[in-house]
């Protein structure tokens, strides 16, 4: 058509972009000698002439998710031990069998099965609408509300009322009955199984021509341990079906996702993060500002309802979290488990806000956000999205004042993205699932044959290193892009969407420090006119 508006290079591409062709397509067991060994059980490598990418049903992406459910069913039998019953209730009737500190000795331990009851879920009461009082260790009480963000809580609100119909049913001899508690954990884990096989299906289509490196989420020792932990998957479903509308153009929908992700967990925020030093670098905060506003809108279209009737509910989430002391897997907590320090605030009382542990918390996190800023603003070749976001994250979960045992559910993803090397990945990945055997074994006690402290937070300090470990193999591949598996063969950065193969072009604003290693004023202008519209010549049309 005449005066038709040519995209720019990377849009081009994006839409235009083909099926992986066979020589295309990553062979695992040729690239990757752990997994070619590994291969000799079921007949060894690929063989350089296969016909690849041609199965019709058994397709990497079914393979792949049949493999997910496995792990998620292993990971429901772990839980299962926590929802046994025994007749021990009146009259023999049935209740939850946590004898013997059950929930610790058999590694089942699930916050799904106590909140039942702690959030008046098992009565449906409403969330942030329902408060109670809460009796504190020093003999104080206090008002407690739902303490979860508001999808969150919600997700748990209507689990409860699936799992009351399925009861009722149960009761007029419709449907298979148990325990309340039992269904309303059985079905809180059907929702969690598939936003986690959602994770996984994303991270299959950002991967680009390495597909298979999803096994690696679909089989983290981390899925199998925490999968049912807490509600962590939820969010890490919407982080990555975000960067996927990101990856394919759509920043507005992406945007909308991580609103609605950080009314689950604060930590798909970091993504916007993560977006903004490289829209910055490559001169296309355009695109970031349409992302940033969908978030707000969508952030408060799901909270201000809540906040507008239930304020005080709605609070308790930022209260908590401003009142928490250092987490037992908190490198703060490990140094006072090994050196007797009290503490940057000393001991509180019931409802004291540490305030010097949340000042140091987030100024660390502030340095790193900044240090991983000047890496992505300086880098030679502008770092991948996930690279970047799994550098922020684990920044975050190393400074913070908690790190819960399922946050690790969010790496996951990031690291396969970030750093597609399985040995690696798969070293880190055991040793912090490991870590949940010390952990449980901690809280026992040690008056009913449990572990020292001191045994949970060593484990703790090897999680951190291994995870650090992975980190710096990150910013090497930042440094030489050569070495990045997932730049191989012409690609730049599968999940980047509008930043995929964009050229820098950094403000003129940025100081020289600032801008990328031997970047010239010449490539900024150079950039900036290849980004210009174009008119077409109608005789040129084919």
């Amino acid at each position: 058509m005449p005066g038709a508006r040519v995209p720019d290079a990377a849009g081009a591409r994006s839409a235009a972009a083909p099926g992986l062709g066979p020589e295309q397509r990553d062979r695992p067991t040729l690239a990757h000698p752990a997994v070619a060994r590994l291969s000799t059980a079921i007949g060894g490598p690929v063989g350089q002439h296969a016909h690849v990418g041609g199965a019709r049903f058994w397709t990497p992406l079914r393979v792949v998710l049949a493999l997910a459910v496995l792990v998620l069913a292993l990971s429901w039998a772990g839980k299962a031990a926590c929802i046994q019953q025994y007749p021990g209730g009146p009259d023999g009737e049935m209740v939850l069998d946590w004898r013997d500190s059950r929930q610790y000795v058999a590694l089942c331990y699930s916050d799904t099965v106590p909140l039942y009851g702690a959030h008046q879920l098992n009565e449906l009461a409403l969330p942030y609408k329902t408060s109670w009082e809460q009796e504190n260790p020093d003999g104080t009480v206090e008002l407690r509300y739902m303490e979860y963000p508001v999808i969150t809580g919600m997700y748990q609100y209507a689990a409860a009322v699936v799992a009351s119909v399925w009861s009722e049913g149960a009761r007029q001899g419709w449907l298979p009955g148990a325990l309340p508690v039992v269904l309303y954990f059985n079905v809180v884990a059907l929702g969690l199984a598939v936003a986690w096989l959602l994770t996984v299906r994303c991270t299959m289509a950002l991967a680009g021509r390495r597909p298979w490196d999803a096994v690696l989420v679909a089989l983290s020792p981390i899925a199998v341990v925490h999968a049912f932990t807490n509600f962590d998957a939820i969010a890490t479903a919407l982080t990555m079906l975000a960067l996927l509308a990101w990856s394919r153009g759509r920043p507005a929908t992406s945007g909308l996702l991580i609103g609605v992700g950080a009314a689950t967990k604060l930590y798909p925020l970091f993504l916007v993060g993560a977006l903004l030093v490289l829209c910055l670098r490559t001169g296309r905060l355009g695109k970031w500002a349409r992302m940033l506003v969908a978030a707000i809108a969508a952030w408060l279209a799901v909270n201000l309802p809540v906040l507008a009737l239930y304020p005080q509910g709605w609070l308790e989430f930022f209260r908590l979290n401003n009142e928490r002391g250092m987490d037992p897997d908190s490198l703060y907590n490990v140094v006072r488990s090994f050196t007797g320090w009290p503490g940057f605030d000393g001991e509180l009382a019931a409802g004291e806000s540490p305030e010097l542990l949340n000042a140091v918390s987030l100024g660390a996190f502030l340095l790193v956000c900044v240090a991983v800023a000047i890496v992505a603003l300086t880098a030679p070749r502008r770092p991948r999205v996930t690279q970047l976001m799994f550098l922020l994250v684990v920044g975050f979960l190393i400074t913070n004042k908690v790190w819960s045992p399922q946050f690790s559910l969010w790496l996951v993803p990031l690291a396969v993205l970030a750093v597609p090397r399985y040995r690696l990945l798969l070293a880190w990945m055991a040793i912090d699932a490991l870590v949940w055997v010390p952990r449980m074994y901690y809280y026992l006690g040690t008056g009913s044959n449990g572990l020292p402290e001191q045994w949970f937070t060593a484990t703790v300090v090897l999680r951190d290193i291994a995870v650090l470990v992975v980190c710096a193999v990150v910013v090497r591949h930042i440094y030489r892009p050569g070495e990045d598996r997932a730049r191989q063969h012409g690609e730049d950065d599968p999940a980047g969407g509008v930043l995929d193969h964009a050229p820098d072009a950094p403000p003129a604003w940025l100081p020289g420090w600032l801008r990328p290693r031997g970047f010239q004023p010449w490539q900024a202008r150079r950039a900036e006119a290849d980004r210009e519209p174009v008119a077409v010549d109608p005789g040129n049309r084919c």
